[in-house]
């Protein structure tokens, strides 16, 4: 099979789905190589590329609200600043430099300055995730060498491009289709629904990059910042991927 890539999609707290899958992908001896992460994926690749377990990454996500990542704050480019998350991921991330990772990680962001995608291969870890993880609007982007980012998700909301080239069998997992279905009538959901409209556009491309695709069609039931959910995401993921595994490898 070659050097193995695994890329992680966005979807907020639907992304603890791809701790699920990891931990399916290792119980068949599939571990990667290189990984991409956006948004909730480049969280997700950072723990993992940084020692944790798929089981760990569960439980670091199973006793956080999202008030407990985020806090009001004066509008200055977002309603939310997400200061109490960037404390939470300096205190449990051991590796301090994307470039030092175990396993390689390319986090994509959106460079709202110059209007284009930018994949961070380097840099300081947590500023990289907080920049990928920083919805318009919702959350203050993230200035990195005096440029705002902000969410990778909304030019590229799923990454396998940006590794397709460095691995021979790229496996994808996106944590975020979208279907019709009831939602609440929030900011916070009103606002994350129609980004998640964007976002569909612009992952067909790299869905068909994919060699194996993994899919939860049954993630779309969960709010994006449904946090109190993640252990029932954690489990649909696992339970996807293990479907999927038997019937292809």
């Amino acid at each position: 099979m070659g050097k193995i890539g695994i890329a992680m999609s966005g979807g907020g707290i639907k992304g603890v789905c791809h701790a699920g899958v990891l931990k399916a992908l290792e119980e068949h001896d599939l571990k990667p190589d290189i990984l991409s992460g956006v948004s909730a994926g480049s969280i997700v690749g950072a723990f993992y590329s940084d020692g944790y377990s798929p089981d760990q990454i569960g439980e670091l996500f199973s006793d956080i609200s999202f008030r407990q990542w985020t806090k009001i704050g004066i509008p200055s480019g977002g309603f939310f600043s997400i200061d109490p998350f960037v404390s939470f991921l300096k205190k449990n991330l051991r590796t301090k430099r994307l470039e030092n990772l175990p396993i390689p990680l390319r986090i994509v962001a959106t460079d709202l300055d110059h209007g284009r995608s930018e994949v961070f291969t380097s840099g300081n870890l947590v500023d990289c995730i907080a920049a990928s993880c920083s919805v318009p609007v919702l959350f203050q982007p993230r200035k990195i060498n005096n440029t705002n980012y902000v969410d990778g998700g909304v030019f590229k909301n799923f990454p396998a491009s940006t590794i397709r080239q460095e691995c021979d069998y790229l496996i994808g997992i996106n944590a975020s289709p979208l279907v019709a279905d009831n939602y609440k009538l929030s900011i916070i959901n009103v606002a994350a629904r129609s980004y998640h409209f964007m976002f569909k556009a612009n992952i067909v491309h790299d869905k068909e990059l994919c060699d194996f695709l993994i899919e939860p069609t049954d993630m779309a039931h969960f709010d994006t910042f449904e946090v109190e959910k993640s252990k029932e995401i954690f489990s649909l993921g696992y339970k996807t991927a293990k479907e999927l595994l038997k019937t292809n490898f």
